[in-house]
């Protein structure tokens, strides 16, 4: 291996280490929010696959992530949890009896929402820009339709709740990693070109013989793929499902997160997970009541999410293309920082 390859491993297994450490030392709250953080990692690095790599603006990532928790739920319950739940209608048969453990169950509710991805593909990038986004925002919303009204299969709006706790620290932030190597090895590929020529030009992309509906078809189905695993992860680690979860915010939320860290930047991508998800939590300071000056400041609830996109305001004026740009990391623009102060200091 070479010394870049050394330093990428290293820095994986540092990672590992200081999960290791927070799991026995750091306090419930703050490893939660470290599972939350590898959840929409993944969530985020597959989003920013297809809408900043790619390039297609699209606004269906609540939808997927709604099937891969639905797929994943159903095959984890027992037949006597699925029994006891569905209490106004009972289960289709087929899949009253149907229980796996929780690996199986992330794969088959990944490869679901993939299969979806693929049918959904053929009739959406048959438009482009806005256009595609208002038709993937449209299967969003369907989803949640279809999710609340499917009552032997979903429940409806009861939801499913009690789900086995099989999600920890290290399923989240083991499928983030190697949902990062997949989609950075992927970037950095010769297809990962042909999905920024799509991007840049899809006309001329055309012209250069480049299949761009197979281009996209492929991103659109690897980030469906992920997604649905990281509603699994994400089902099992809150227990409880229901339709009103999967809104358009948590799409909203993602998009947040790959503009700060910029479009097309996995490395941005995931400073943005850090800064969002931890931003948001310990903005809570702001909503308790608070002596400043000698002037007492009752708590205002909801005061947190003001500030919060006060500071996204910022960052878009002042960084408008992220954080990152559509920059990546790497150790050699690292090293070549070093080596300029070094002769700066000279």
């Amino acid at each position: 291996m070479n010394k870049k390859t050394i330093l990428t491993v290293l820095s994986v297994v540092l990672l590992f280490l200081f999960l290791w450490y927070g799991d026995g030392h750091l306090s419930t709250y703050a490893m939660r929010i470290w599972e939350e953080v590898g959840i929409f990692l993944m969530l985020a690095a597959s989003y920013n696959l297809i809408n900043g790599v790619t390039g297609q603006f699209s606004l269906e990532p609540n939808g997927f992530v709604a099937i891969g928790a639905y797929v994943t739920a159903i095959l984890i319950l027992t037949p006597a949890q699925k029994e006891a739940m569905f209490i106004i209608t009972p289960m289709v048969p087929w899949l009253q009896n149907l229980h796996m453990s929780f690996f199986p169950a992330l794969i088959i509710g990944g490869l679901v929402t993939a299969f979806v991805g693929f049918l959904l593909g053929f009739p959406v990038f048959r438009v482009r820009g806005d256009y595609l986004a208002i038709v993937t925002l449209g299967f969003g919303l369907t989803i949640r339709v279809v999710s609340n009204n499917t009552v032997p299969i979903t429940n409806g709006a009861l939801g499913l709740k009690g789900l086995p706790t099989y999600t920890t620290i290290w399923w989240c932030w083991g499928w983030a990693v190697f949902a990062m190597i997949v989609i950075m090895r992927m970037v950095n590929s010769e297809f990962g070109r042909a999905m920024k020529a799509v991007r840049d030009d899809e006309d001329a992309a055309i012209a250069m013989g480049i299949n761009t509906f197979w281009i996209k078809m492929t991103a659109f189905i690897t980030a469906a793929f992920f997604e649905g695993v990281g509603g699994g992860l994400l089902a099992s680690l809150i227990t409880i499902i229901s339709p009103t979860m999967f809104t358009f915010f948590l799409t909203f939320e993602l998009l947040i997160i790959i503009v700060v860290g910029g479009l097309g930047s996995m490395t941005g991508t995931a400073l943005a997970t850090i800064v969002v998800i931890w931003g948001s939590e310990i903005l809570r300071v702001v909503e308790q009541p608070m002596d400043i000056f000698g002037l007492h400041i009752p708590g205002i609830p909801g005061m947190r999410m003001v500030v919060f996109s006060v500071l996204l305001i910022l960052i878009m004026i002042f960084a408008r293309e992220g954080i990152m740009g559509q920059k990546e990391f790497s150790w050699d623009s690292l090293f070549n920082f070093f080596k300029k102060n070094k002769v700066a200091q000279k």
